[in-house]
């Protein structure tokens, strides 16, 4: 592509995207640094009754969520006396396309049909191109899923590349890329200039409002199997969307307890480098996404995301690759669930979790996802050993992203790591706030600021006079 390509069509960013979701974004924003949220996840103008009903007619949610019996077992026999928290799993491989992003594709391909666009447009890496293709062939739209799946030497991730095949199944044209921005910064405009399909963003508020079924699903479930609401939901955290959308779920069904990110830690790896493309084994889940989707949430394909983690995170821990692929052997082993290791994340990090707590209390993983040639975990393990990572039982601290993957020697040893989340409020302020060259701010702003990262104006104002930013 030539600069002048990209240059005319970057320079129509704007108009493209208001074309390609109707969507004003300007109508939302109320000042140089706010912008009214509930307002733009209003749009989607359906209550929670009418998006179950509509994820009913094609077959999306009503999951099963399971007591891991044999796992809490196995947990309380590690764990002093009293101490064993009941884990249970919200199992989301019960989807359409076996994971939660069928629910994430739900109202962006419904609201598609319904405006009259003939298709829709996605990216991905994998398991949202598989649900938008499968729910644009439930609707009769056309999809086009554009994937980064390969490096420049021709290495492709491997369940990127099953999930390929997938999108394909379903009737939908699959375009693969190697690891770069100009899928999102040209290939993505340029499609939806030319053909003027749906934008099928995974942050719209479209997209959010579908995954909040499942905090629904959960507190219901939960109180019909225990009694009580689950004290702990543990949520998959990558760009935000999952947990955003899952906590305003459980918000919106009277839940009181802690709802809590779970990454996976690859420390130094950019997400985006080409060159540690394929020494990573998480397309997804890993902290090179949640890191910034909580400072930095409007790095992404719109202008306002609809994705905002940082308000509603409770706490937010990390583990390791090998803590997760040793839960994926444990879940397939001890319970006879064979499901894909980015959807153990939580687990991972249940099974640590648990034994600091009481035996009576309640925690639920808030996802699992399907497995498959690409997706299991045997798959992957053997794609890091092909480009030069390490495998090995070892210790917690031994593991560096990129170098190699430590599977633990026993559950005992799966540790979760806290993150900083009053790091992660700074690193807001500074990206949001000073980096912009705003040394002063209103009432109102501040308000937004509180609202935005979850804390009372007072611990606002610590921040931004710590930072030398004037509150008026």
């Amino acid at each position: 592509m030539s600069n002048q390509a990209v240059e005319e069509i970057t320079g129509k960013n704007k108009d493209i995207l208001f074309h390609s979701v109707n969507i004003n974004y300007d109508e939302f924003k109320t000042g140089r640094l706010a912008w009214d949220y509930e307002k733009f996840m209003d749009i989607v103008g359906l209550s929670m009754d009418d998006i179950r009903k509509i994820a009913a007619e094609v077959y999306v949610g009503n999951t099963p969520l399971v007591e891991l019996n044999n796992i809490n077992r196995l947990v309380r026999s590690i764990s002093e006396p009293g101490k064993g928290a009941r884990i249970f799993l919200k199992d989301e491989a019960n989807n359409p396309t076996g994971s939660f992003k069928d629910r994430r594709a739900l109202l962006p391909v419904y609201e598609a049909k319904r405006a009259g666009y003939p298709g829709v447009i996605a990216s991905t890496s994998g398991n949202y191109g598989a649900a938008v293709a499968s729910q644009a062939a439930r609707r009769g739209l056309k999809a086009i899923i554009c994937q980064e799946v390969y490096d420049d030497a021709g290495n492709g991730q491997p369940e990127s590349l099953e999930k390929g095949r997938a999108c394909e199944a379903y009737g939908a044209e699959v375009q693969q890329y190697t690891v770069g921005p100009e899928v999102f910064t040209y290939v993505i405009l340029k499609l939806l200039d030319d053909l003027g399909y749906f934008s099928a963003s995974l942050y719209l508020p479209f997209s959010i409002a579908g995954i909040e079924t499942v905090g629904v699903e959960i507190m219901e479930q939960t109180v019909k199997l225990t009694g009580r609401q689950p004290d702990v939901v543990l949520v998959t955290h990558a760009g935000g969307g999952n947990f955003t959308g899952a906590a305003r779920g459980l918000k919106k069904a009277g839940y009181t307890g802690k709802t809590v990110g779970i990454s996976v830690n690859l420390a130094d790896l950019d997400s985006h480098d080409d060159a540690v493309f394929a020494r990573k084994s998480f397309s997804t889940g890993h902290t090179g996404y949640g890191f910034p989707s909580l400072y930095n949430p409007e790095s992404v394909d719109v202008p306002l995301n609809a994705a905002r983690p940082l308000r509603y995170m409770d706490e937010f821990y990390t583990v390791t690759q090998g803590e997760v692929y040793y839960a994926t052997e444990l879940l397939n082993q001890l319970e006879g669930l064979q499901r894909g290791p980015a959807g153990n994340t939580g687990l991972a990090a249940a099974i640590s979790l648990a034994r600091e707590m009481p035996e009576d209390q309640i925690i639920v993983v808030e996802e699992s996802e399907y497995t498959g040639a690409g997706k299991a975990h045997t798959a992957q393990l053997t794609f890091a050993e092909d480009h030069g990572v390490d495998v090995r039982i070892g210790t917690h601290e031994e593991e560096i992203p990129g170098t190699n993957i430590i599977i633990p020697a026993s559950p005992a040893d799966i540790k979760t790591i806290p993150v900083d989340l009053e790091q992660m409020r700074r690193e807001y302020l500074k990206v949001n706030v000073k980096q912009r060259g705003i040394d002063d701010l209103t009432p109102e702003e501040t308000a937004y600021l509180a609202a935005e990262m979850n804390m009372d104006t007072a611990g606002v104002k610590k921040m931004l006079e710590e930072l030398h930013i004037s509150v008026a």
